[in-house]
């Protein structure tokens, strides 16, 4: 009687191919979803109209009217703030996309080629953030001549935890878009309803500090205040900082969420 040994490197091979073959899905369907944006370079350009026009206009009034509540400098407080909200339209409305493929049923042709249906949610809400990091590097540009102070280590780690932030957000997202695919009107309500409250609380535009204490209370519920006080840290050149923790967790709680809920509903939008 012959027996089966299976050596340890096979058994390390067999478990390593299910890891190489989910990469690789994923860097296909991140490839796929950034082919439009790079034969359309200026939808990036277009992209910045939103946060230049906060920086232009809402700038000088906040440095006008509260300019010494701002330790650093108003442009040092301000310009993390329009970081995250690029991020936070960015990535918040991203589920469009998929409603515009459930549409055209490009979003059933994917189903039914041999991707992993957990890269078809990876890989689109990696794709998301190769624009945002490219805006972010045009707003620092732009804004490092007028008394911005670039810390470039502490900013390196704020774009990474705005990336983790924007993958957890971009698969809520993307969640939103399954769940209404046959009411597609629904997603802008809903987005629209969650988007500014939580970017009010957040004191991304506005110091909290003199509002009421509801106001206050409310917002240590809401993650995105913790972001956008870390990113302030860090771009200011704080890297180790208690703010700069809270963001983190902040930031991996809600990729962890997004990507649990985003994946659990891919799977189900191909049963």
């Amino acid at each position: 009687m012959t027996t089966l040994t299976l050596s340890p490197v096979n058994l390390t091979a067999t478990q390593d191919q299910p890891r190489r073959s989910l990469v690789r899905d994923i860097k296909i369907v991140m490839m796929r979803e950034l082919k439009p944006v790079l034969r359309d370079p200026f939808s990036l350009l277009f992209g910045m109209i939103q946060p230049l026009v906060f920086l232009v206009l809402f700038g000088p009034l906040l440095s006008g009217s509260m300019g010494g509540a701002f330790g650093d400098g108003v442009w040092q407080w301000f310009v993390p703030s329009i970081l995250v909200m690029t991020t936070l339209f960015g990535t918040s409305t991203t589920g469009a996309n998929l409603l515009f493929e459930f549409q055209t049923g490009a979003h059933e042709r994917m189903l039914v080629t041999p991707l992993s249906r957990s890269s078809l949610l990876i890989g689109r809400a990696l794709k998301e953030m190769v624009p945002l990091f490219g805006q972010a590097v045009i707003v620092i540009a732009v804004m490092t001549p007028f008394a911005f102070d670039l810390h470039l280590g502490g900013a390196v780690v704020g774009m990474a935890l705005l990336a983790l932030f924007g993958i957890g957000l971009g698969s809520f997202s993307y969640a939103l878009a399954i769940a209404v695919r046959k009411q597609d009107w629904m997603f802008w309500v809903v987005q629209q309803t969650f988007l500014f409250p939580v970017m009010i609380l957040s004191g991304m535009l506005l110091p909290l500090e003199t509002g009421p204490g509801w106001m206050k209370v409310a917002a240590k519920f809401d993650p995105l205040s913790y972001v956008v006080d870390a990113e302030r840290a860090l771009f200011s050149g704080d890297v180790l900082t208690t703010a700069v923790l809270w963001g983190w967790v902040a930031a991996i709680v809600t990729a962890a969420l997004g990507l649990s809920v985003g994946i659990r509903s891919m799977l189900r939008s191909a049963g």
